[in-house]
Parts: structure tokens; C-alpha cells; sequence
């Protein structure tokens, strides 16, 4: 085994994958990344007891994108594994969503995977994301004000989606393909300006110069985070109908909160409910909130179209104007 295989299968067991005897459906581009992953997972197969089959999806954009699919053929040909393809209309799925082409072409190709994973009865999907990825993904939320959440955005397991050379660098993939004497298709749109990855892509060289372990800390910061949010959500289900829940009227309290907790519940309801959940809104509603239920005076108030009152020992939380939910749930009377 290749060095760089021993260290990709050791970041897979060390973080705990899970992938050990499952059908896996590996989606390959026939670019540089994904057959890295594709012929990193052959190589591993049985190491991890995997079954592989390929899917490829044309998305009909590019004039190369027969000699893609045509180049993905023979590589499985080669590695004697059965490979499922699909010819998506990303344009008229744009057209008709009014969506952009990126996320046209997102939302087919996953609905597609999910489809064929399924018919394989394949719990996972695996893709070629990289260490480079996720920082990408990480600046993309950030820009979009995305929270604590955005510095978590690609684990290296999410629901169907397996990443399992998220820890890996782009260059280090070139490389493994490299020394196996290996060839891949160069998508010649990656380095175009009309996505916002792109143009973050380009931001990111520079920054690396500067900081040449970016990737790397990002990663770090991820783990943390990470931790941190399992930390919050265990706490959320431990207080779940002891301290706080839902029912047809909107959220209920139970005793006094500090502002951090009290957020952190308002973020859940709002989820599980429908609700806006606007992270400076939720804030704000927080502070509010606490000081109103800490008041000897226990009396109804609203803020920005929140209610708060009293019922018996407990507070009732209701939005106005819940957003995609049962019209029961948060109601004002």
C-alpha cells in the first residue's frame, strides 16, 4: 500500500467513518479528484469491506462532457466495476426553477444519486471532496452569515454523503494519480469567475501564501466547532420536555434560563416549527426574554411579533407568523 493510501485509509478509521461492509456508490466526474477517490476506494476495498459500483452524471454544458463520460467508461471497464450514467437537463431545470446553473445542476445530480443509491440499496454516496473544499465552503457561509454552522459545513459523513478524502489536499490527489501513472479530465470551467466558489477559490490562493496551513486549521477549527455543537445539541435533547418543548401553542418554559441557553432553545423551536430564525433576531428576542421572565411582575408582552406570558409556572413563547409550518404551531391569540 501507498503511503498517501495508508494515511487516507487511517484518517477514515480514525475519524470513525462507519463505512466498514456497506454498498457504496462512488460518483465520479472523471476529473482529477474523483478518480483519485474512485481508485483510492478500489485499492481499499477490501481493507474496509466496501462494494463499489460508479455513477456519472452529464449535465450537458460542456462540449467535452461525451469524452467525460466516455473517459469514466473505461476506467471502470478497467477496474471491472458496473457503472451507472445519467443525462441530466441541467438548462431546462434552470429555466423552469429559475435557478442558476450551479444549483440547477446540484439539485439534479443529488436527486439522481439518491435514486440510483437507493435502487442499489446503497446507504452512502461518495464524492471527492477535499481539504481544499471545505475551506472553500467554510469562507462561502461565512460571507453568508452562516454562524457557528459554517465552520462545520462538510463532515466527512452527511446523511447519504461520504467524503472520505476530506482531510486529503487537492495537490497530494494529483500527485497519488501521478505515481499510479494515472490519467484524469480538467474541467477548464473551474477556473472561470462566474460561480462564487471560483471566485473564492482565486481569494484563497493568496491567502495561503500568507498562511500556508489554512487548510489545516480550518480542518482543526471544524473539529471544535463540531464538538461544540454536539455538546449543544445533547444538551437541547436532555431538556427537551423538562424544560422547554412545543405543542399546538407555540413553545413552552420552564424556570429561569441564562441568555446562551435561552437562544439555543429559541433556534431550536424556530426549526423544528417553521419559524424565522434570523440569528441577530433570535439574539435580540433572547435578551428580551430573559429579562422579561427574571421580572417579579409576571404579566404578557410582545416584541417585534413575539409573544411572552405567563401560564401558571411556566412561559409561553409564540411567533406570529410562522413560516412553512402548521398554522397551529407559535399562533397569537
Amino acid at each position: 500500500m501507498r503511503r498517501l493510501e495508508a494515511t487516507w485509509l487511517d484518517q477514515i478509521r480514525r475519524r470513525g467513518d462507519g463505512v466498514r461492509g456497506v454498498p457504496v456508490l462512488v460518483a465520479c466526474s472523471g476529473g482529477g479528484d474523483s478518480v483519485a477517490l474512485l481508485t483510492f476506494l478500489h485499492t481499499v476495498r477490501a481493507s474496509l469491506d466496501l462494494e463499489l459500483a460508479v455513477a456519472h452524471a452529464d449535465h450537458g454544458l460542456r462540449p467535452e462532457s461525451e469524452a467525460d463520460a466516455a473517459f469514466v467508461r473505461e476506467l471502470c471497464r478497467c477496474l471491472d466495476l458496473d457503472l451507472m450514467e445519467a443525462r441530466l437537463d441541467v438548462t431546462g431545470h434552470a429555466q423552469r426553477e429559475g435557478l442558476g446553473l450551479e444549483t440547477a445542476a446540484r439539485e439534479l445530480r443529488w436527486a439522481w444519486l439518491r435514486t440510483e443509491a437507493a435502487s442499489l440499496g446503497a446507504p452512502l454516496v461518495a464524492t471527492g471532496h477535499t481539504l481544499e473544499d471545505h475551506t472553500e465552503t467554510v469562507f462561502l457561509r461565512l460571507a453568508r452569515g452562516g454562524g457557528l454552522g459554517a465552520l462545520t459545513p462538510l463532515p466527512a459523513r452527511q446523511e447519504i454523503r461520504w467524503s472520505p478524502l476530506i482531510e486529503a489536499r487537492r495537490a497530494d490527489l494529483r500527485a497519488y494519480l501521478t505515481q499510479r501513472g494515472l490519467p484524469w479530465r480538467e474541467d477548464a470551467t473551474n477556473t472561470e469567475d462566474f460561480t462564487a466558489r471560483n471566485r473564492w477559490r482565486k481569494l484563497l490562493e493568496g491567502l495561503r501564501t500568507e498562511a500556508p496551513a489554512l487548510d489545516a486549521h480550518l480542518w482543526e477549527t471544524h473539529r471544535q466547532a463540531s464538538e461544540l455543537l454536539d455538546l449543544r445539541d445533547a444538551w437541547l435533547m436532555e431538556t427537551q420536555g423538562t424544560r422547554w418543548g412545543l405543542d399546538s401553542d407555540g413553545l413552552w418554559l420552564e424556570g429561569l434560563f441564562a441568555e446562551p441557553e435561552l437562544r439555543r432553545v429559541l433556534e431550536a423551536a424556530a426549526r423544528a416549527a417553521g419559524w424565522h430564525r434570523e440569528a441577530a433576531t433570535l439574539r435580540r428576542l433572547a435578551a428580551w426574554a430573559c429579562q422579561r421572565m427574571q421580572r417579579r411582575n409576571r404579566c404578557e408582552a410582545c416584541w417585534g411579533g413575539w409573544r411572552i406570558r405567563p401560564e401558571g409556572s411556566r412561559w409561553r413563547v409564540a411567533h406570529g407568523s410562522p413560516v412553512g409550518a402548521d398554522p397551529s404551531i407559535g399562533r397569537v391569540g
